[in-house]
């Protein structure tokens, strides 16, 4: 019998989604995070709304946090759209009371009025989007985190939710937004970044983060 080579295996190496990553910001910073797919823009998000905790160094946060991160997420299927109103808005410390007085006008914006009662389960891909975004558009944030929220739903409800969200941007006191739309990021931000590989290679101005992503990391065709 002849007898089989035993396969090699590769050494384990360590990977760091973010390297030596150091931010500040105080009220009134809108801040755009830029990079291709796979640069770390959700890591760094979901690492501040303390989804992912770091490995070293630490954050600070000082007040309250609204993630719109992967919308629908925290649903529960078996429970109604209207339950998972109060289940979600309690995920984001807010009482049965403070989301009473916001249930109606987030049945009306997401225009889920006739599903509402309905288990969650049986709701498509996009009426979950929307019940998620209405909920998380009827808050009132201290810091916000949005990442690539402009782009859930149909058309019609794209373009009323780009709408609804600019207010919610106006009333929040500090703003990171990821996303790969770089005139929004010209228009809604006042400072960005850009990560490459999990590390930041430049910040400063909206219009010069943009220059440099579009000119040394988006690649040439």
């Amino acid at each position: 019998m002849q007898r089989t080579r035993r396969q090699e295996v590769a050494p384990s190496r360590d990977f760091y989604a973010l390297k030596d990553v150091s931010l500040a910001l105080s009220s009134g910073d809108r801040l755009g995070i830029v990079g291709l797919n796979g640069a770390g823009k959700t890591t760094l998000l979901k690492a501040i709304a303390g989804i992912y905790p770091p490995q070293r160094g630490r954050i600070r946060v000082s007040g309250t946090l609204t993630p719109l991160l992967e919308l629908g997420t925290g649903f529960d299927p078996e429970q109604t759209g209207r339950e998972n109103i109060y289940l979600n808005g309690a995920m984001f410390g807010l009482t049965p009371r403070d989301m009473m007085a916001r249930e109606e006008e987030i049945i009306e914006f997401s225009e889920l009025t006739d599903s509402i009662d309905m288990p969650v389960k049986y709701y498509s891909s996009g009426m979950q989007g929307r019940l998620a975004f209405s909920i998380a558009a009827a808050l009132q944030p201290q810091i916000l985190l949005i990442d690539e929220i402009f782009a859930t739903g149909d058309a019609h409800f794209v373009a009323k939710a780009s709408a609804r969200m600019l207010a919610v941007i106006d009333r929040s006191q500090i703003v990171l937004f990821a996303s790969h739309n770089l005139e929004q990021i010209r228009s809604l931000c006042n400072r960005a970044i850009v990560l490459r590989k999990g590390e930041v290679v430049h910040y400063g101005p909206p219009a010069s983060a943009v220059d440099l992503y579009l000119n040394e990391i988006v690649p040439k065709a």
